[in-house]
């Protein structure tokens, strides 16, 4: 049941929705027929212009009269490309924040209230005329005592309470189109909504963006590819963000690119190259990278802002990904379905081979097209949506990250349409994965772990004795959770002591000769030897134990 209080809220905008012949989507659900005479009321109902028009562009332009919260919502459901039909995803792309400015007054109340001081003392000049604005807040140009130009962030005052009403309404039509309309329950209406909830109120507290620039500019502290701007934090707190001013070209400004004799083909190449920096050398990347938010210097470099949505991925999430890639463009698609099994993006009990021969179906048709045309963002979508007919659950990360890497390729093509993306990401992906596995990935996760090691070999001998004590005597018993392995409790009973001890006895083995070559021992020489000796040692006991053992 809809609230008393946000009826009127609702009455308007199906009204809005009406006027953009999006009557037909709202009106059919039972729970409105009630008020289904009001289209009878308003023109376009007789008229059947409006839904003359695509209803892509008529949902974008009933949003974008909505107000800004929808606006936002519009453009965090256009990200759900996995969810959405084509046409609506890239509609909903166009959208932009067209919000009028609050006043500058405002503005310098917020300032002063979060700052506790007077806009005078803290600024050696601040235009009160907003050089940008937005959903969520605007932003103003200052300078500081010290001479420095710097920009400032203010939140909307008050728009806190707006977005709390409008996300309790959302939810309230979420669940209603979900318990009423076959298709909105196959788009997840109410998961949505509750994505956008943690997105939006993230994006409220700008002392979490202050800390996110932070992170990306000392990524990129030594790097001539990206530049991030310095973060003032005395004159940050949660509703105010003061940020070094850049200076710089729109980076979809082509034209002027070209005047400035930037190199393109370098400056597409340079977007793709940072985009999988960030995603796998730190597993963390900028989610908003649209080209209102990229800029260009006068050098042909990238300068980065607005960093309120960022992304990151699990370590098993990066290796399957770029696994996952590899085997695409090596056209084995067993590789691909294996991958999305033992990621647990799809159940366990998958039929590989039929999930198999549905990705060959799919990734088949683009090896038509020059590699140069392959779009990764769009192969992605393709395989999310493949996946899903076989109960792959969404999986956030990788659809942030997938609409991510549609803007920077839709962008690097904008620049040099004859980008090879995949000429450009293949090597790092195999540098990569090639770094993630093999001998020195297991010495370096050996090194990672010496600390804790130092502290644990000591009761090794001790907790060792015990096992085997207990072994000898029949007391040793292994407690399964899951009836699932009964048959393999079964078959291991006999040799899983044996299989155990040397297989732990090897690794320490191994493990103390790594530390005992490690070129920067990590402990001092006393330690490393006393390591070394002991890991070997007792590793040797447990090889001998379990190739004795009867």
């Amino acid at each position: 049941m809809i609230p008393v209080k946000e009826s009127a809220r609702v009455i308007n905008i199906l009204w809005v929705m009406m006027r953009h012949g999006l009557d037909d989507f709202v009106l059919s659900s039972q729970k409105f027929r009630f008020i289904r005479f009001m289209r009878l009321l308003s023109p376009f109902y007789w008229s059947h212009r409006a839904k003359q028009t695509p209803r892509g562009v008529r949902i974008r332009r009933a949003l974008e009269e909505l107000g800004p919260i929808y606006v936002k919502f519009g453009q965090i459901l256009s990200t759900r490309r996995d969810l959405l039909p084509d046409d609506i995803s890239e509609e909903l792309v166009k959208l932009q924040d067209r919000v009028p400015p609050f006043d500058g007054k405002k503005a310098i109340q917020v300032i002063e209230s979060q700052l506790e001081d007077t806009i005078e003392n803290l600024f050696d000049d601040f235009d009160p005329t907003p050089l940008a604005s937005a959903s969520i807040a605007q932003v103003h140009t200052a300078k500081l005592k010290d001479g420095s130009d710097v920009v400032v962030k203010v939140v909307r005052p008050g728009i806190e309470k707006t977005i709390d009403r409008d996300i309790r309404l959302l939810f309230t039509i979420a669940r209603l189109a979900r318990r009423y309309s076959a298709d909105a329950k196959r788009l997840r209406p109410v998961e949505v909504v509750d994505e956008y909830k943690k997105t939006i109120y993230d994006e409220l507290d700008l002392m979490r963006e202050a800390a996110n620039c932070a992170l990306l500019r000392r990524n990129f502290e030594n790097s001539d590819m990206l530049y991030v701007p310095q973060i003032y934090w005395e004159y940050t707190r949660s509703s105010v963000m003061t940020q070094e001013r850049i200076y710089g070209t729109p980076v979809d400004d082509v034209e002027s690119h070209i005047k400035n004799g930037v190199d393109l083909e370098r400056l597409s190449a340079l977007g793709v190259e940072i985009f999988f920096t960030q995603v796998f050398r730190d597993n963390f990347f900028h989610a908003d990278m649209h080209p209102g938010n990229i800029f260009v210097r006068d050098d042909g470099n990238y300068v980065g802002v607005d960093f309120g949505i960022m992304g990151s991925l699990t370590t098993e999430d990066q290796r399957y990904l770029a696994e996952n890639l590899l085997a695409f463009f090596h056209r084995d698609y067993r590789k691909v379905a294996e991958l999305h099994v033992d990621s647990g993006w799809v159940p366990r009990d998958t039929r590989v081979e039929e999930f198999e021969a549905a990705i060959r179906a799919v990734s088949e048709p683009i090896w038509e097209k020059p590699i140069s045309e392959i779009s990764f963002g769009h192969f992605l979508l393709r395989l999310f949506q493949t996946a899903r007919r076989f109960n792959m659950e969404v999986q956030p990360q990788l659809v942030l990250l997938q609409k991510t890497l549609l803007n920077i390729e839709g962008l690097g093509r904008q620049l040099y349409p004859q980008l090879d993306l995949w000429q450009t990401a293949k090597p790092f992906m195999e540098k990569w994965v090639a770094e993630q596995v093999g001998v020195k990935a297991f010495a370096r996760r050996i090194k990672d772990s010496l600390p804790q090691l130092s502290e644990e070999l000591p009761q090794l001998p001790h907790l060792t004795y015990r096992v085997l004590k207990k072994a000898a005597d029949g007391e040793l018993a292994l407690n399964w959770q899951s009836h699932q392995l009964d048959d393999i409790k079964q078959q291991l009973a006999d040799s899983a002591l044996r299989g155990r001890l040397l297989h732990s006895g090897g690794i320490l083995i191994v493990a103390g000769l790594l530390v005992h070559l490690a070129d920067k021992p990590l402990v001092s020489m006393i330690e490393n030897l006393w390591i070394t000796a002991g890991a070997a040692g007792i590793g040797a006991l447990l090889v001998l134990t379990g190739l004795f053992k009867r």
